[in-house]
């Protein structure tokens, strides 16, 4: 079943015909005009009420489909969360950083949500999952503590506006003692860097610009001189800018997936990407945006612990299909490549490959190229989403080569 999906045109998409959101969209609607002035940021697969789906063909919102038809979900689903659909699939085109964020776990969602509605308005924890389309980059979790402790001990500015005092505490924890540790001190460093006053952050990130210029090329690229112009060119002295010398920077490649469980600090960057989430809007914001911020709450859930980015490497199905499953029930991944041997195509000439049944509803997202469905003879191609039911063995025909998808499903 065909779904009719939501964009969202935040304002650090990418615009116009930059944007794989505007493409997609495009591509499947006739009515769809693409705005070259306009930033298609985000498009939404899932039944969230702030961007839900419709069947295409029924005019229905497929959370009323949902309800109406519980099975669809299958099974383990309904029996481990109710009849809703636990994920939210995302495509991401992202011109500009997103905020620097948190989302909470479930028990402080639940809270939030009662205490500020308007705010968080709904009651769901967010863990999410990222697989890169293109290049893609991001801010994830705590660096380990002696790179940042290097960063204070060589970067004057960044220990201006983090305090001498707290900087020197982190430097000289002793991590042999219980009640000395870095986790510690390093909340006191973070605390104090995003309650500084804007005034004396704009100035130390002017300051520390100017000097990073007149440096060579080795201390530019240990400063990471190029992300700080970038940041500060579109967010001009925002305290956010500062935290690339806290938080680990990454990189994916297309086809590399990076998960982000609660309570990790974290920022896209910039590239395109699909993303699985919880079924949540839950965001908590700290810096790099004109958003509201809740550095008050931040701080309560942050987690201050140094890891690397938590990876998550697929398992094959098949020759063609990779599927990346995160530590968490509610969504996994499966990124289908399917190449043609024809070197010209036509009507008849076609790969055969079958969509193997899920125990859960699914989201199929046809990224480029196209099928053809065997049982409907129904053509699909690039930007056309499909609702799959539970149990559901699909028989296709790849139309163009290569044709990639991405499909959504619960990890139950």
């Amino acid at each position: 079943m065909e779904l009719k999906c939501t964009v969202q045109t935040y304002a650090w998409g990418k615009c116009g015909e930059k944007s794989i959101i505007a493409k997609l969209k495009q591509s499947t609607d006739a009515d769809f005009v693409i705005d070259k002035e306009k930033t298609y940021a985000e498009l939404w697969m899932g039944t969230h009420e702030n961007g839900p789906s419709y069947l295409k063909d029924k005019d229905m919102p497929l959370q009323t489909y949902i309800q109406e038809n519980p099975d669809v979900l299958g099974s383990d689903v309904v029996q481990t969360f109710g009849t809703n659909l636990p994920f939210l699939f995302k495509v991401l085109s992202i011109n500009k950083a997103l905020s620097i964020q948190v989302h909470p776990n479930k028990e402080k969602a639940e809270e939030l949500h009662q205490l500020y509605p308007d705010v968080y308005k709904d009651s769901n924890h967010k863990p999410e999952m990222a697989i890169a389309v293109s290049s893609f980059e991001a801010l994830c979790g705590f660096r380990p503590v002696e790179e940042i402790k290097e960063y204070l001990e060589y970067i004057p500015e960044l220990c201006a506006v983090v305090g001498k005092e707290n900087a020197e505490n982190l430097s000289s924890a002793n991590l042999s003692k219980a009640n000395s540790t870095p986790s510690h001190h390093l909340q006191q460093c973070f605390y104090s860097l995003m309650d500084c006053d804007p005034g004396k952050v704009a100035k130390q990130l002017q300051k520390l610009i100017v000097r990073l210029q007149k440096t060579d090329s080795h201390h530019k690229q240990w400063a990471h001189a190029d992300l700080l112009n970038r940041l500060h060119s579109d967010y001009p002295g925002d305290v956010g800018c500062f935290t690339i010398y806290l938080f680990n920077y990454v990189s994916l490649m297309p086809g590399q997936a990076m998960y982000i469980g609660p309570n990790v600090p974290h920022a896209y960057i910039s590239g395109d990407c699909v993303e699985c989430m919880a079924c949540s809007d839950n965001v908590i914001r700290a810096g790099l945006t004109p958003k509201p911020k809740d550095v008050k709450t931040l701080i309560e859930v942050l987690s201050f612990e140094q890891s690397s980015v938590e990876m998550i490497n697929p398992s094959w199905e098949d020759n063609h299909t990779q599927v990346f499953r995160p530590p968490v029930s509610e969504f996994a991944v499966a990124r289908i490549c399917v190449p043609n041997n024809s070197l010209e195509l036509s009507h008849d000439i076609s790969q055969a490959y079958t969509l193997r049944p899920r125990n859960s509803a699914s989201i199929l997202l046809i990224i480029h190229g196209g099928i053809k469905t065997k049982t409907s003879n129904k053509i699909f191609s690039e930007g056309n989403v499909l609702f799959i039911p539970a149990n559901n063995e699909v028989d296709i025909d790849i139309l163009s080569n290569p044709t990639l998808m991405f499909q959504a499903f619960s990890n139950v």
